[in-house]
Parts: structure tokens; C-alpha cells; sequence
């Protein structure tokens, strides 16, 4: 759960602004494969430190299924909640 204590999210915080930064400035995002190698990038080096066994590459998966099922949940629910009552529902 993404739900960390807010001294946990301060450690974070500079490599937030910095990617604050290239979202605003560039066109770095501009490709979803940019995105897409930055999480395997993270994932990679998790696994680079903790070390290649099933735990871990585990471990991963729940916390990437996990954070998708959360940005559906919190992000995507409200928008397409949003959109069945400017549209109509469907059922």
C-alpha cells in the first residue's frame, strides 16, 4: 500500500521533483515506453539488491499489482464514475 508515514515520503521527494521537473520541461513522457522503462528500472534494481530468488521477484509482482489495482481504485473509478453520469450508464 502506497501509504507511507509522511518522514518515509520525504526521502522521496527530491526524485519526485526531479521527475516533476522532465514531466513540465521535456518531452521525456512523451513516449508511455518511457514510463514503462522507468518502473522496470526500479523494479531491476530492487532485485539487483535483494537478489534474484523467488521471494523477491514475488515480491514485485504483488507490489505492481497492488499499485495498479490502487490507481484504478482511487483514479480511474472517480473518472469513468464522472463520465457514466455526464453520458448515462451502460447496465
Amino acid at each position: 500500500m502506497p501509504y507511507i508515514k509522511a518522514e518515509e515520503r520525504k526521502k522521496f521527494n527530491f526524485i519526485l521533483n526531479y521527475l516533476d521537473e522532465l514531466i513540465k520541461d521535456s518531452k521525456v513522457f512523451d513516449s508511455i515506453g518511457n514510463v514503462n522503462y522507468l518502473i522496470t528500472m526500479i523494479c531491476d534494481k530492487y532485485i539487483k539488491e535483494k537478489g534474484e530468488k523467488y521471494e523477491n521477484f514475488n515480491n514485485i509482482i504483488g507490489v505492481l499489482e497492488c499499485a495498479k489495482l490502487e490507481y484504478y481504485r482511487r483514479k480511474t473509478l472517480p473518472y469513468e464514475n464522472t463520465k457514466i453520469e455526464e453520458n448515462g450508464d451502460i447496465y
